[in-house]
């Protein structure tokens, strides 16, 4: 057991996604069984072939050959694996995502201190996500359940960085922690501790980096979660080639489509299981008029009654 321990420790230093490598040796693990590469590199068996898809709608939508053919590869080792060749201003048609469908897709704050520095631009230069405040040493925690794709040291300015890439289709950046606390292909659930929060790579103060990615495209993360509230604005994210405009909001869909439009895509791709998470004052008829259906057709879909009391925080499913 001691010579297990002792090579699964010299093995963190290798941490990558393993090449077409001669395979020299096994390894049992409490994760499950390791396989060992002549290059030193590793991989748990059940992830070797693994094509890196964990969400085959946004899957087909971008990477269809016949329309954008855009590319995410699985990386351990490449922070940005498109290559930079998505070019998400190209895009022709809007994509209905829902970032909070199911269980895998619950939500948890990263950590829960103010936001420090905002999207935009700064200083010359673009910040691609938002700042929140912690002291060296605070956990920071998956925001979605997925898998870890990248967590290492990385030299263009993250410091030590996680990248977890979600079910529902989104990847999540986590930078300049003090410690990583999972290996890449470790599989997450919204909430599970994967860092300490520092002040590695290009930081002046301890704070963690976030941002939030659609194949290697920076999306405002103030967007799509409400920091004061620690919450999901809206399970619906329309995406869109106005989203990815420098400080575009979600709102600027009408730039681009008309409503119709819209609509007529998000059906094709999304046809099922739209929710709404309840808030304070909400009632079901504002509910209703908020989000185009009728009272009855919500009780339908939830199993309820005109007059049954909606908790606060309870999902509705409204199509």
């Amino acid at each position: 057991m001691k010579k297990i321990l002792l090579v699964l420790t010299l093995l963190i230093q290798f941490i990558n996604t393993a090449s077409a490598q001669t395979v020299i040796d096994t390894v049992d693990s409490p994760e499950g069984k390791i396989l060992l590469f002549s290059d030193h590199k590793w991989i748990y068996l059940r992830d070797q072939g693994f094509n890196g898809v964990l969400n085959e709608k946004v899957y087909n939508w971008l990477s269809n050959k016949e329309t954008y053919n855009f590319s995410h590869p699985w990386s351990n080792t490449t922070c940005y694996p498109s290559g930079g060749n998505n070019d998400m201003t190209k895009l022709k048609d809007t994509l209905w995502m829902c970032v909070q469908e199911d269980s895998l897709d619950n939500f948890y704050a990263p950590v829960p201190g103010a936001v420090t520095s905002h999207y935009g631009p700064r200083s010359g230069r673009y910040h691609n996500g938002i700042d929140l405040d912690l002291e060296t040493g605070d956990t920071v925690r998956a925001v979605w359940g997925g898998k870890i794709r990248y967590a290492q040291y990385n030299n263009g300015g993250f410091g030590n960085l996680v990248i977890i890439r979600h079910h529902n289709g989104l990847e999540t950046f986590y930078a300049h922690l003090s410690k990583l606390l999972l290996q890449p292909n470790a599989e997450v659930a919204a909430g599970d501790p994967i860092g300490l929060g520092g002040n590695t790579g290009r930081s002046y103060g301890s704070h963690l980096h976030f941002e939030v990615r659609l194949y290697d495209a920076p999306i405002n993360p103030e967007e799509i979660i409400d920091f004061s509230e620690f919450e999901v604005k809206n399970e619906n994210l329309l995406v869109h080639k106005a989203l990815f405009r420098p400080g575009a909001k979600p709102s600027d869909i009408m730039d681009a489509h008309t409503e119709t439009e819209t609509i007529a895509v998000a059906a094709a791709v999304h046809p099922t299981k739209v929710y709404y998470k309840v808030r304070s004052g909400d009632t079901l008829t504002q509910i209703a008029v908020r989000n185009r259906t009728t009272v009855s057709k919500l009780c339908q879909l939830n199993g309820i009654k005109p007059s049954t009391t909606i908790q606060i925080g309870r999902s509705l499913r409204i199509r």
